[in-house]
């Protein structure tokens, strides 16, 4: 996942926690709703704004789980 993609994903939880506690929305279905909307907005945002979509990012090489390997490989080897 790149920074473009991060961002979007970082701010679509803020805005639809904001907007749950702002409306007080209840329940998991409500919730869940409230949280598709939000997305739905942003990847109009996104659109609308000429940006690249994250479907259409480009993939890492690596999956975080690899990186994570590595990088406890590489604590171990500098002990």
């Amino acid at each position: 996942m790149g920074s473009d993609e991060l961002i979007a994903n970082l701010f679509r939880i803020s805005q639809t926690e904001q907007k749950l506690r702002k409306d007080n929305i209840q329940g998991e279905i409500e919730a869940n709703k409230t949280h598709y909307k939000i997305g739905r907005n942003i990847r109009e945002v996104i659109a609308k704004n000429g940006g690249t979509m994250p479907e259409d990012l480009p993939t890492p090489k690596k999956s975080l789980k690899q990186l994570e390997k590595e990088k406890e490989k590489n604590n171990k080897l500098k002990r």
